[in-house]
Protein backbone atom coordinates (compact mmCIF):
# COMPACT_ATOMS: atom_id res chain seq x y z
CA UNK A 1 0.00 0.00 0.00
CA UNK A 2 1.31 3.75 -0.67
CA UNK A 3 1.77 6.07 1.74
CA UNK A 4 2.62 9.79 1.04
CA UNK A 5 3.31 11.48 -2.50
CA UNK A 6 2.11 9.14 -5.46
CA UNK A 7 4.01 9.67 -8.59
CA UNK A 8 2.95 11.16 -11.73
CA UNK A 9 2.47 9.43 -14.61
CA UNK A 10 1.83 10.88 -17.69
CA UNK A 11 0.94 7.15 -19.57
CA UNK A 12 -1.32 6.33 -17.55
CA UNK A 13 -3.04 9.62 -17.15
CA UNK A 14 -4.24 9.34 -20.82
CA UNK A 15 -4.40 5.83 -21.25
CA UNK A 16 -7.61 6.06 -18.24
CA UNK A 17 -9.11 8.64 -20.86
CA UNK A 18 -9.16 6.81 -23.80
CA UNK A 19 -9.40 3.33 -23.26
CA UNK A 20 -11.26 1.32 -25.20
CA UNK A 21 -13.23 -0.74 -22.09
CA UNK A 22 -14.19 2.77 -20.80
CA UNK A 23 -15.53 4.07 -23.66
CA UNK A 24 -17.78 0.62 -24.18
CA UNK A 25 -19.34 0.68 -20.45
CA UNK A 26 -20.00 4.91 -20.78
CA UNK A 27 -21.83 4.56 -24.46
CA UNK A 28 -24.25 1.10 -23.37
CA UNK A 29 -25.39 3.21 -20.42
CA UNK A 30 -23.72 0.07 -18.07
CA UNK A 31 -22.16 2.67 -15.63
CA UNK A 32 -23.36 2.17 -12.02
CA UNK A 33 -23.77 5.52 -9.79
CA UNK A 34 -21.39 7.16 -7.88
CA UNK A 35 -20.96 5.53 -4.65
CA UNK A 36 -22.12 2.22 -6.06
CA UNK A 37 -18.61 0.62 -6.74
CA UNK A 38 -18.74 -1.90 -3.09
CA UNK A 39 -21.47 -3.65 -5.66
CA UNK A 40 -19.58 -4.50 -8.56
CA UNK A 41 -15.93 -5.16 -7.09
CA UNK A 42 -15.96 -4.99 -3.05
CA UNK A 43 -12.58 -5.67 -2.58
CA UNK A 44 -11.21 -3.11 -4.95
CA UNK A 45 -13.48 -0.47 -3.50
CA UNK A 46 -11.92 -1.08 -0.01
CA UNK A 47 -8.05 -1.13 -1.83
CA UNK A 48 -9.14 2.33 -3.39
CA UNK A 49 -10.44 3.77 -0.76
CA UNK A 50 -8.05 3.43 2.16
CA UNK A 51 -5.13 4.00 -1.38
CA UNK A 52 -6.92 7.33 -1.71
CA UNK A 53 -7.04 8.35 1.80
CA UNK A 54 -3.55 7.44 2.55
CA UNK A 55 -1.50 9.48 -0.64
CA UNK A 56 -1.84 11.94 -1.90
CA UNK A 57 -1.07 13.71 -5.75
CA UNK A 58 1.57 16.26 -6.67
CA UNK A 59 -0.78 18.27 -9.01
CA UNK A 60 -3.69 18.56 -5.79
CA UNK A 61 -0.79 19.74 -3.63
CA UNK A 62 0.78 22.47 -6.03
CA UNK A 63 -3.14 23.15 -6.79
CA UNK A 64 -4.18 24.24 -2.83
CA UNK A 65 -0.38 26.07 -2.71
CA UNK A 66 -1.75 28.16 -5.71
CA UNK A 67 -5.52 28.98 -4.84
Amino acid sequence: MKFGIRKPSLKKRISARTSIKRQVVHRAGIKMPRGYGWIRNPKKYVYNKVYNRTSFDIFSLIRKLFK
